[in-house]
């Protein structure tokens, strides 16, 4: 039998190892409560134009509830910023800021929130870099590429994580009393 590099080993059942597939992608894990929230600028689109948001300028102010979804047009995506965006004045009474973060163009999530009445601050993370700094990719979503997994956070007026959920499925919704339990703390 020829001698094989240790990577090119079957493992010991004699099975040789699956190759990976994005059908059915791993688990991510969101950063943890308690740490500090990685900053970000990011692009959202007004009446003025594409205007930078950057999470640190709500620190000492008021706390951020940042709310990733996978893609704008997509029914559960639509559901949820609107069901966001009717209780705005809940989280605005909680000192809160929300922001919604996708991977679609700052342009493409302005015509989505014009179309489907969402008040909600959308922002593009178009690179992906702010979901993999919070540990929310989803990788492979629909043969189409990766993109932000479901998940909420609550940030502190401190800048540490004080609530993170990912969502088990992109078509499941995030904990939003939990989420305002973590704001009323």
């Amino acid at each position: 039998m020829p001698m094989l590099p240790p990577s090119q080993k079957p493992p010991p059942s004699g099975r040789r190892k699956r190759r990976s597939s994005h059908a059915n992608p791993p688990p991510t894990m969101p950063i943890a409560i308690g740490t500090k929230a990685p900053d970000f600028t990011l692009k959202t689109s007004t009446a003025e134009g594409l205007k930078d948001v950057k999470l640190s300028d709500n620190f000492g102010k008021k706390k951020t509830v940042i709310l990733f979804f996978p893609l704008a047009f997509s029914g559960p995506c639509t559901q949820e910023m609107c069901d966001v965006t009717a209780g705005l004045g809940d989280y605005s009474g909680l000192n809160a800021e929300v922001y919604g973060i996708s991977v679609d163009s700052p342009l493409a999530q302005a015509a989505w929130a014009k179309q489907s009445k969402i008040s909600v601050t959308l922002l593009s993370d178009l690179d992906k870099k702010v979901a993999a700094a919070y540990g929310v990719i989803f990788p492979g979503l629909l043969g189409i590429g990766d993109t932000a997994a479901r998940a909420a956070f609550v940030i502190g007026t401190d800048g540490i994580v004080q609530y993170a959920e990912q969502t088990p499925t992109p078509k499941d919704l995030p904990n939003f009393a939990a989420v305002k339990a973590a704001l009323a703390k």
